[in-house]
């Protein structure tokens, strides 16, 4: 039987019914229980609960009927509960969906709380004290209070029930012991959020929002890295890791009259990025670039279904591009969870005439750099149609570019643009200009390895928050035949 004990400074006269001191008892007892993982199999006697927290027992059963539910114990008839050990994968679900709220609010709120974050400011500020008391409860109290008050700013009733009935506090509060060195990181990742939305920067406060929350997914992650479960799990992430390898193209490939350079890194073993260049008849090139939404196992599944689609479809003859697109849209929408979806930039190149066919489904816009007569242009290739598998029915167009010798193609993902510094600022795709631009007479070897340097020094080592994949096409004299 396990003891659940408060501390001697408790004021035991507290008089706890479905009240602030009710709230304050269920987020303790979810710290002890979190902290009690050498016990989990053995009994809690609900009624030493009661006694302690001088609850009733109707109280007592509805706060752990809410611990059931997220997975922390059973409830027993003898008014007693067995301690659990929850879900990682219910825990991940519960952070991925709670992320994806967060950022939707946080761009919402931005309209409300522009210069208005004086109350969010405090709730930061006795976060740092409660930090500094060692204070937990505390803590997880005020940033309860913190991350709800950017829910309520939103004005989206939706949000913040979908939102409350994760039981944020709890999971917060389940959470914060494993987290415990990583927490001063944790604590300072709130400034910038408080700091966008006081300037009513909306995109840049839910990024920072979503980062926050994955940041503390990534600790909670690593806190049970040692156990033997993960290490083989990461043996298997090892094995996926040679095989997706397979999945993109030569680094010899040689294709008339272009150059190719490129770059891969997930921030896990494996990802959803994607690039591949696809000989087609008749002396052209398919040349694709994608970026599943997400990480991790799921993304590298619809990335590996994406690229098996498009060239079936590519190999095909076909003379509109937008069609063909259309056709890889409706199996990747069959194929994946709706949760799921690609951006995808697909060109055709002609090696006889130069001339580049393209359709953007949502892509980062790629970027060419061309040099005239002394002065240097850059050229975006901006989305013509949505992102793939996001909505049953999308239109797609396709665009033309006659490029010439000397031309530069720059292709890449959101993990280069949004690469963060220390002080959760986004590199962005006008800093991309900038350095491409610096790069107007360097081979494509030299621009991949430039624009990486810009990147490396801009996030000051910070570490990778998303896949990473960049690739420059450079235009040489031996394009036509």
């Amino acid at each position: 039987m396990i003891p659940l004990k408060r501390d001697e400074n408790e004021a035991d006269s507290e008089e706890v019914e479905d009240g602030p001191a009710s709230k304050l008892a269920r987020v303790r007892l979810a710290g002890e229980l979190s902290t009690t993982h050498s016990h989990v199999g053995e009994s809690v006697k609900l009624s030493e609960v009661a006694a302690r927290y001088r609850l009733d027992q109707d109280a007592v059963l509805k706060i752990f009927a809410e611990f059931q539910a997220l997975g922390m114990v059973t409830l027993s008839k003898d008014f007693s509960a067995v301690v659990r050990s929850p879900s990682p994968e219910e825990m991940q679900e519960a952070y991925e969906i709670r992320a994806a709220l967060e950022e939707i609010a946080g761009r919402a709120a931005a309209r409300t709380l522009e210069g208005n974050t004086s109350a969010l400011q405090r709730e930061v500020d006795d976060m740092r004290a409660a930090f500094h008391r060692h204070d937990l409860d505390s803590f997880v109290e005020h940033d309860v209070v913190f991350h709800r008050s950017i829910l309520q700013a939103s004005q989206n009733k939706i949000l913040l029930r979908v939102w409350d009935s994760l039981a944020v506090d709890l999971r917060i509060r389940g959470a914060i012991e494993k987290v415990a060195s990583d927490l001063p990181e944790v604590v300072e990742s709130h400034q910038p959020i408080v700091d966008a939305l006081e300037k009513g920067r909306g995109r840049e406060a839910g990024l920072l929002l979503r980062n926050h929350i994955e940041t503390i997914v990534e600790f909670l992650k690593k806190s049970e890295s040692d156990s033997g479960f993960h290490k083989a799990l990461r043996n298997d992430l090892e094995n996926a890791k040679d095989v997706q390898k397979a999945f993109f193209p030569e680094e010899s490939l040689s294709i008339p009259g272009l150059t190719c350079k490129t770059y891969y890194r997930p921030v896990d073993s494996i990802g959803g990025d994607y690039y591949d260049f696809l000989p087609l008849q008749t002396d052209r090139w398919g040349i694709a670039i994608g970026d599943v939404c997400g990480k991790g196992i799921g993304a590298a599944l619809l990335m590996a279904s994406l690229q098996a689609s498009l060239r079936a479809q590519a190999m095909h003859d076909h003379s509109d591009l937008s069609m063909l697109i259309g056709h890889v849209d409706r199996l990747v929408y069959a194929a994946s969870p709706k949760h799921l979806y690609a951006s995808l930039f697909y060109a055709e190149y002609d090696a006889v005439t130069r001339a580049l066919r393209y359709v953007n489904a949502g892509h980062n816009a790629p970027m060419v750099l061309r040099s005239e007569d002394s002065q240097c242009k850059v050229i975006r290739l901006e989305p013509t149609g949505t992102p793939l598998g996001l909505l049953e029915r999308s239109h797609f167009t396709s665009q033309a570019l006659q490029l010439k010798i000397g031309d530069v193609l720059l292709m890449y993902t959101d993990g280069i643009t949004e690469a963060e510094n220390p002080r959760h600022q986004l590199w962005g795709q006008d800093r991309l200009e900038t350095a491409l631009r610096a790069c107007r007479d360097y081979t494509p070897a030299q621009i991949l390895g430039c624009i990486l340097d810009e990147v490396s020094t801009f996030a000051m080592d910070r570490s990778q928050r998303d896949d990473m994949t960049l690739v420059v096409v450079g235009v040489n004299g031996g394009a036509a035949i």
